[in-house]
């Protein structure tokens, strides 16, 4: 079906577009290999025929078990111009967990880097996976290379709508089984897009995959370069002091990061980054969880020629809002106005609408909204309205300029003596304490009062806190309910590959 008005949008589309605009630009880095876009097309065309001629039929799902790597975009435009939905597999997943995303995905092909063998090849045999191509090597299948080498290079265009999906990404699986969102051409074409206009994508810019591209925003922030004919350096794990090199050797004007990246940048001391150059830089935008001020003042202040924005948004919902550099400093613990095309209510529990300054769960609606969740009908309605909302599951409220401030995750508030308490706010507290390198505030069964506060503490190397100097900062600013009653020091808090601070697990912990 072709969308009216023209062409159907998809994410293939832009390399097509820039392999003939720009063929010899350089589109992807990865170590000493990189495409132009003229290769990066090629390959991707090649892919799409290696995979057709299988048999694979449009629609058909293919599963990718990949880091960040030259490949990945290329495996992602190739598989759009099949009309093959693509299904990220975190290559840290265990063998049951990648089992359930094949099997709930009834994925029929998987290309995966041949040292995943132990987990992709016993996923893909348990799930019935028929069709696999190994990078890297030939253990787990037929060699990617070898496949590509004989495979034609006419483009297939095989149409597909623009709303059809081109990717089922699985969540983390925080609080139960993982759900597969669908995402579509459209939704993700028009992210690629407004990432270009809001943070400087395009045709001569450049940019680094940090995050991982099996992750929603990883993918949707490093391929978007490539849809608006810029240029992407892969770092294939992260570290701070490689991904300093790559920003002096690669020279990217903007970069995608998650806070924790920032707080391990801030470990290795503010010399370590002042003394890199960082002259390309230009904006940085944070996304995945929510990024204390403190943290936030510190990239800020150690790097002033960076303008600094943090966007807010999900896998379901894609990007929500965006609080720029100028309102950074007069907008604390704010997400910014919506962002492009994007509308926002706040409700309350029965579903009315809440005006300005009432706080309430809040929905979105934009057109990169998912099409829902795969085969799970009832959790997709419990999400979304019949107008066409969706709510992530937060708590905010919108200001008087229309700014939104989320609050915390309607799952994460703790009731203590029958008020509520938003962990945010008293890990925002605690974050200001120069001990202090990371926290995570949850709420713990009691006797008394239902729920008690608990916060869990991680402090820099070779530096100590007692509960009683955590104690008297907090009733500086907090009421005595909201204090923690206890804390519990560790080495780090558990987190999902996207940054996310698993908090399940620590509360998990408490009630062992």
């Amino acid at each position: 079906m072709i969308a009216r008005g023209g062409a159907p949008m998809n994410i293939a589309n832009g390399i097509r577009e820039f392999a003939v605009a720009t063929p010899n630009a350089t589109a992807v880095i990865d170590g000493d290999r990189a495409l132009t876009y003229a290769a990066l097309d090629e390959r991707a065309s090649r892919l799409a025929n290696v995979l057709l001629d299988a048999n694979l039929q449009p629609g058909a799902t293919v599963a990718v078990m990949l880091g960040n790597r030259l490949e990945f975009p290329e495996i992602a435009a190739g598989l759009a111009k099949a009309g093959l939905p693509m299904v990220p597999v975190n290559p840290r997943s265990t063998i049951a967990e990648a089992t359930y995303v094949l099997e709930h995905s009834a994925a029929v092909a998987l290309i995966a880097d041949d040292t995943l063998v132990a987990i992709a090849g016993e996923a893909a045999q348990t799930a019935g996976v028929k069709t696999a191509l190994a990078i890297g090597g030939a253990t787990l299948g037929p060699s990617y290379e070898t496949a590509l080498a004989s495979a034609a290079t006419s483009d297939p265009y095989v149409v597909v709508d623009e709303t059809d999906p081109f990717c089922i990404a699985y969540t983390s699986g925080t609080t139960g089984k993982p759900k597969g969102v669908v995402i579509s051409h459209r939704s993700r074409c028009l992210t690629f897009y407004g990432t270009a206009l809001e943070w400087g994508l395009g045709p001569g810019r450049r940019t680094i995959a940090v995050a991982p591209m099996y992750h929603g925003a990883g993918f949707a922030f490093a391929y978007a370069a490539l849809h608006t004919g810029g240029t992407v350096s892969m770092l294939r794990a992260f570290d701070p002091q490689q991904l300093l090199a790559l920003i002096a050797s690669d020279r990217p004007h903007s970069v995608f990061l998650v806070p924790a990246h920032a707080q391990m940048m801030r470990r290795l001391g503010d010399t370590a980054i002042t003394g890199a150059d960082t002259s390309s830089l230009e904006t940085l935008y944070f996304n995945a969880a929510a990024m204390p001020q403190e943290l936030k003042l510190w990239v800020m202040d150690t790097l002033p020629h960076v303008g600094l924005h943090e966007v807010y948004g999900s896998t379901e919902a894609g990007i929500i809002s965006n609080l720029r550099p100028g309102d950074q400093r007069r907008k604390v613990a704010c997400v910014g106005p919506p962002w492009f095309m994007t509308e926002v209510r706040i409700v309350d529990g029965d579903g009315n609408v809440l005006g300005r300054d009432a706080t309430g769960e809040l929905y979105s609606r934009s057109p990169y909204l998912m099409n829902g969740y795969l085969n799970d009908d009832d959790a997709t309605k419990a999400c979304t309205t019949e107008d066409g909302f969706l709510t992530c599951g937060d708590v905010a409220h919108v200001d008087e300029d229309g700014y939104l401030y989320v609050v915390d995750r309607v799952k994460d508030m703790i009731i203590s003596g029958g008020v509520n308490i938003y962990p945010r706010e008293v890990e925002e507290v605690i974050a200001h304490h120069t001990s202090v390198a990371d926290v995570a505030v949850v709420g713990a069964p009691s006797d008394l009062w239902g729920e008690e506060v608990v916060a869990f503490i991680v402090t820099p190397p070779g530096i100590a806190v007692d509960d009683a100097a955590l104690d008297a900062h907090c009733r500086t600013v907090l009421s005595g309910f909201k204090v923690p009653k206890r804390y519990v020091f560790v080495d780090a808090l558990p987190r999902s590959p996207a940054g996310k601070i698993l908090k399940r697990e620590l509360r998990e912990g408490l009630a062992s």
